[in-house]
């Protein structure tokens, strides 16, 4: 099946077989497979006593620009893709692998990539993640299947409960640059919070508003005066300059320093206008509130099903705290990053009068 929903995916790309001057026998669905399997294999093994981290960009080199081509190209196989994972690692740097009549070969690197181009990237032993890059080629790449051992999750958005209107616009990118491209802000912070594994609560609450302060222990440890506003204006820069290296750069950097932040034990919080107003803040119960007993969680990918739960069931403090907070301040969102990768959204619905948490962690890998 997951050939084949591959193959689906990446149709348009990949009927570029049928235009060449050789001809092969086999489906792209067949070459997707090969190189799963032999991601896979490769995951398993260790050079030097590390566990590999591979990305592949299926591609011929032609379509690549700047491409670095090796002077006779390998054979793809678990124990080749191993030898060169160290020349793979670093972000946006991809072995080039493409089919010759009907074997496949890594005949390279490349780094500048099609936006179309079926990507697979290996993150840990037993854990692959499908992707292609964003459209323009700015920001965090998107996730099309997660596959663990032998569980398949195919990433499926429209899955989102209607009731979550901010989600949808969470799982996707809004704000055009002026490249054509266009990015979230949140995330683009979700994937930065992951990266540094120490776990992270983030608060998102409205503009202007102070109701949210019901909601945690006073004195707040670490707040900031006056608000660290640079995502926020870098995000409301006219589009003409919005998206050139040097905004790009910027917004990197303003992104790391929030980022950073969120590793701070306690909730970070933020306006939905990306300022940081505080971190390290612990959250309690407000006063005039009662406890937040049953969440619907959800997960966007093909066949997931609700389940409603008691938030202990989610995960830990953290989650308990998020679901509380969402459970009083209903026009706020929470984010909950755990230490073993796993990434969840609150949010409130009006439609099930609960809280809904959507597992994202298949999206942000």
């Amino acid at each position: 099946m997951i050939s084949s929903t591959l193959e689906e995916r990446f149709g348009s790309y990949l009927k570029t077989w049928k235009e060449q001057k050789k001809t092969t026998e086999l489906t792209p669905g067949s070459f997707i497979e090969a190189i799963i399997d032999a991601a896979f294999w490769a995951s398993l093994q260790h050079e030097e006593g590390y566990a590999p981290r591979i990305s592949i960009a299926f591609v011929p080199p032609e379509e690549v620009e700047q491409p670095l081509v090796f002077g006779h190209k390998v054979r793809l196989t678990p124990y080749n893709l191993v030898k060169l994972s160290p020349a793979a690692t670093r972000p946006g740097i991809h072995l080039g692998v493409w089919h010759e009549d009907d074997d496949l070969f890594i005949w390279g690197s490349a780094h500048l990539i099609p936006e179309r181009c079926f990507v697979l990237e290996v993150i840990e032993p037993g854990l692959l993640v499908i992707k292609h890059k964003q459209a323009g080629g700015f920001g965090k790449f998107v996730n099309v299947a997660v596959l663990t051992g032998n569980q398949i999750k195919i990433i499926d958005k429209e899955s989102i409960p209607a009731a979550a209107p901010f989600v949808t616009s969470l799982l996707g990118t809004s704000l055009p640059l002026h490249t054509g491209e266009s990015i979230n802000v949140l995330v683009e912070l979700a994937a930065s919070i992951r990266s540094h594994g120490r776990g992270a609560l983030v608060l998102v609450v409205p503009p202007g508003s102070q109701k949210w302060r019901e909601s945690v222990i006073h004195p707040i440890t670490y707040p900031v005066i006056p608000a660290y506003d640079a995502l926020t204006e870098l995000m409301q820069m006219k589009e003409s300059e919005r998206g050139t290296p040097k905004w790009q750069e910027s917004f990197s950097q303003a992104l790391q320093i929030v980022g950073g932040f969120t590793a701070v034990d306690g909730a970070t919080i933020l306006t939905q206008q990306h300022r940081l107003l505080a971190f390290g803040a612990k959250v309690a119960r407000a006063t005039v509130s009662t406890p937040a007993e049953q969440v619907m969680i959800t997960e966007p990918v093909l066949n997931g099903e609700p389940r409603i739960v008691h938030p202990a069931k989610i995960g830990g403090t953290r989650h308990l705290a998020a679901a509380q907070f969402i459970h009083d301040q209903r026009d706020s969102i929470a984010l909950v990053a755990s230490q073993d990768g796993r990434f969840t959204v609150f949010v409130w619905s009006e439609k099930l009068a609960m809280v809904q948490a959507h597992r994202i962690d298949v999206l942000l890998l």
